[in-house]
C-alpha cells in the first residue's frame, strides 16, 4: 500500500501494516516494499462497499443465529461458488466475568418471572426458556465443563464489477438465509470490515455474539461431514469398501476396517431397517478386494448372493449334513492342540445343556472327554491327531459306564443328541469341508433348540480354518471377515457369548475381522460380554431402531440428541457409522445388479423394474 494517499485512509493502514516503535531505515524500506507487493494501489470507501485495487469487496455481519445447528451449519457458504471469505473472532471470556454475568442474567430473569407471578399473568414461555438455559449454562462453567466465548462472524464478498457485487451480495445473503443466518452490511464501516476480514487477527467491527464451548465447537467452520480425506502428498489408501452417500454433503462414504485399529464391526438395528442388506453389499464388495467371507446364516438370506459368486453353502440340518465337534483341525502342530479341543466341548455342552454344568458334572465330563480321545488312540502325540476322532455318542458312552451318579447324570442330561430327536446333526464323522472365497452356514433347517449350538458349531468350524492355515496357496496371508448374521440367537447363550467375545479379541492378529449383527439391542447391551464385543468393535454401524430401545443406545454409544433423533427417523438403508472420532450419516447405495443379489426376495418381488 503506498504511503502517498493520505485520502484513503492512510492512518488505518499504517496502523495495521506499520511497526511499532522507531525503526531504522532498512527496515523501513523493506516495509515499504512489502506493502507496494502485498497491498493495493488504491482503496476507495463507500458506505456499502470497497473498492480495492481492481475489484470489489462488501463485508456482512452474522447478526442472528437459530437456536439449534448441526454439524458444518456453516458449509452452505463455505462452498459458495463465487470468492467469499468467512471470518471467525474468537475471545475466551475469563470463567470468573463469565459466572458473574451469568448471575446477572439469571437474577434479571428470575425477577421478570416473579413480577409476573405477582401481577398474574401467564409464564412467558420465552423468559422460562432463557432461564433454564441460563441455569444450565452456569451449572457447567462452574463445574468447568464448558467455558464461554465473545465470538463475531464475518463474511467478505469479493466481485469484479460493482454490478456483479451486487448479485454476489445478495446470493450470499440468500445463502445465509437458507441455513437461518441473519446477515447485516456494514454499512459505512466497510474499510473496517474489510480489515477485519484478513488474516492479522484483529476484529474492528466488534459484533460478537457470547458462544459457550458446544456452541463454538458447532459453528467451527472447519467441521466437515464427510470423513477426513488423506492429507496433501499423501496418496490415497488402496483397500476399503463403499458404504454409501453421505446423508449431509452427497460425499461419498469409503471405508477400510482393516487399516482400523481391529477389524471387527458391529450393526445394530431394528428389523426392516436393511442391515442384512448393507451387510450383504459389503461382502460383495469385499470379495472383490480379494477378501474370504465366512457368514453365518439363520434365514438363507445369503444364498442368492452365495451362488451368484461361486461361493460354497453348508445347510445344517440337512439330511446327510453332519458335523463332529471332536475333529481336530487337519494342519494343527500345536502341542496343546487336544486341550484346546476338550476346551470347547466343554462349551458347547453348557449350550447344548442350557447353562454351564455344576462342578461335580465338570469335572467328570473332563475326565470322560480325555478318556474318549484316548479309546479312539488319540493323545497328546501329534502325530495320532490323524486318526478318525470319536463322536458325541461316544462321549455319551462313557459317561454312562462311569461309576459317578454325576457322570450318569450328565450322559442322561445330553441323551437327545446323541440318541434322542437332535442327534442327526452329530451323528456321524463331518461330512464335508469348507472351501472357497465364500462359505455360507445354513441353520434355517435347524430346530430352535439347535440354532445356538449350529450357530457355535459353525463359528467353530470357521475360527479352525482361520487360526490354523491349513497351506493352501489361496489362503495364505488372506484377509477373513467372519458374518454373524442375528448374532442375538449366540449371545443369549452364555458360554455362546464368551465364544463370539474370545474371536473378537484374538481376530486381528490373524488377518480376521468378526462382523456382528443384531436386531436385539437387549441381548447385546444389556450384558457385560455384550458391552465387551461392542468394545472391541473399531467400525460400528447403527441403522433405525425402535424408540423403546433408543435411550440404552444413545448412552452406550455417547450419541447426540440430534444423532438419536436421526436414528429414531431413519428410512430404510440409513445408517450412522461412528468409528472412534469420526461420524458419518449415510445411505446405502447398489448398482442394479448389486440390488438383485443383495435384496430380499419379498422386496424383489415388489420392484416392478426386476
Amino acid at each position: 500500500m503506498s504511503r502517498r494517499e493520505p485520502k484513503t485512509g492512510q492512518r488505518g493502514k499504517r496502523r495495521w501494516w506499520g511497526h511499532r516503535g522507531q525503526l531504522d531505515d532498512a527496515a523501513a524500506q523493506d516495509q515499504a516494499v512489502l506493502g507496494a507487493v502485498l497491498g493495493p494501489a488504491a482503496i476507495e470507501t463507500g458506505p456499502r462497499q470497497l473498492h480495492v485495487g481492481d475489484g470489489f469487496t462488501a463485508t456482512l455481519i452474522i447478526t442472528g443465529y437459530p437456536s439449534e445447528v448441526g454439524m458444518a451449519w456453516l458449509d452452505p457458504l463455505l462452498s459458495w461458488p463465487g470468492r467469499l471469505d468467512v471470518v471467525q473472532h474468537i475471545e475466551p471470556i475469563p470463567s470468573a466475568t463469565a459466572a458473574r454475568r451469568l448471575r446477572t442474567q439469571r437474577a434479571r430473569l428470575e425477577s421478570n418471572r416473579r413480577a409476573d407471578a405477582e401481577k398474574g399473568r401467564l409464564a412467558d414461555p420465552v423468559t422460562e426458556a432463557a432461564a433454564e438455559d441460563a441455569a444450565d449454562l452456569a451449572d457447567r462453567v462452574a463445574r468447568g465443563a464448558s467455558r464461554m466465548f465473545r465470538v463475531g462472524h464475518y463474511l467478505c464478498v469479493h466481485a469484479p464489477t460493482e454490478e456483479e457485487l451486487v448479485e454476489a451480495v445478495a446470493d450470499v445473503r440468500a445463502a445465509a438465509a437458507s441455513v437461518l443466518l441473519d446477515t447485516q452490511p456494514a454499512t459505512w464501516r466497510q474499510l473496517q470490515g474489510w480489515l477485519s476480514t484478513l488474516p492479522v487477527a484483529t476484529d474492528l467491527l466488534r459484533m460478537r455474539r457470547v458462544f459457550d464451548t458446544d456452541a463454538l465447537a458447532a459453528s467451527f467452520p472447519l467441521a466437515s461431514a464427510d470423513l477426513p480425506a488423506p492429507l496433501p502428498g499423501e496418496g490415497v489408501p488402496a483397500g476399503g469398501v463403499l458404504y454409501g452417500v453421505n446423508i449431509a454433503s452427497n460425499g461419498v462414504v469409503w471405508w477400510d476396517r482393516w487399516n482400523q485399529d481391529n477389524h471387527n464391526s458391529v450393526v445394530l438395528a431394528r428389523s426392516g431397517a436393511g442391515k442384512s442388506y448393507l451387510v450383504k453389499l459389503e461382502t460383495l464388495r469385499s470379495l472383490y478386494d480379494g477378501v474370504q467371507v465366512s457368514i453365518i446364516d439363520p434365514e438363507d438370506e445369503y444364498l442368492r448372493l452365495c451362488d451368484a459368486v461361486g461361493g460354497t453353502a453348508i445347510q445344517l440340518g440337512m439330511p446327510g449334513i453332519r458335523v463332529n465337534p471332536f475333529d481336530i483341525p487337519p494342519g494343527e502342530q500345536r502341542p496343546d492342540g487336544l486341550q484346546r479341543r476338550a476346551m470347547f466341548l466343554h462349551t458347547l455342552v453348557a449350550v447344548l445343556l442350557g447353562e454351564q454344568p455344576p462342578p461335580a458334572e465338570r469335572s467328570a465330563l473332563d475326565r470322560a472327554i480325555n478318556a474318549t480321545y484316548a479309546t479312539a488312540g488319540i493323545t497328546n502325540d501329534p502325530a495320532t491327531w490323524n486318526r478318525p476322532a470319536p463322536l458325541l455318542r461316544d462321549l455319551s458312552a462313557t459317561l454312562e459306564s462311569s461309576d459317578l451318579a454325576a457322570a450318569q447324570n450328565l450322559a442322561a442330561r445330553l441323551s437327545p443328541w446323541t440318541e434322542g430327536s437332535f442327534k442327526d446333526l452329530f451323528d456321524g464323522p463331518t461330512t464335508f469341508r469348507p472351501r472357497g472365497h465364500l462359505v455360507v452356514w445354513s441353520t434355517r433347517q435347524l430346530a430352535d433348540e439347535l440354532r445356538g449350538p449350529g450357530m457355535l458349531l459353525a463359528l467353530d468350524a470357521i475360527w479352525r480354518d482361520v487360526d490354523v492355515p491349513t497351506g493352501r496357496a489361496d489362503g495364505i496371508g488372506s484377509r477373513r471377515l467372519v458374518v454373524v448374521d442375528e448374532a442375538w440367537t449366540l449371545l443369549r447363550e452364555g458360554e455362546g457369548a464368551k465364544f463370539l467375545y474370545r474371536l473378537a479379541k484374538a481376530a486381528r492378529k490373524r488377518r480376521a475381522g468378526v462382523a456382528v449383527i443384531t436386531q436385539d439391542a437387549a441381548d447385546l447391551l444389556g450384558s457385560e460380554l455384550g458391552q465387551a464385543v461392542i468394545a472391541n468393535a473399531a467400525t460400528q454401524i447403527l441403522m433405525r431402531q425402535a424408540p423403546q430401545a433408543i435411550d440404552l443406545i444413545a448412552d452406550t454409544f455417547a450419541l447426540t440428541a440430534g444423532e438419536a433423533r436421526m436414528l429414531l427417523a431413519a428410512g430404510r438403508g440409513e445408517a450412522l457409522l461412528l468409528a472412534g472420532a469420526h461420524r458419518v450419516a449415510f445411505q446405502t447405495v447398489a448398482s442394479a445388479r448389486e440390488h438383485q443379489l443383495c435384496a430380499g426376495l419379498a422386496d424383489l418381488l415388489d420392484d416392478t423394474d426386476f
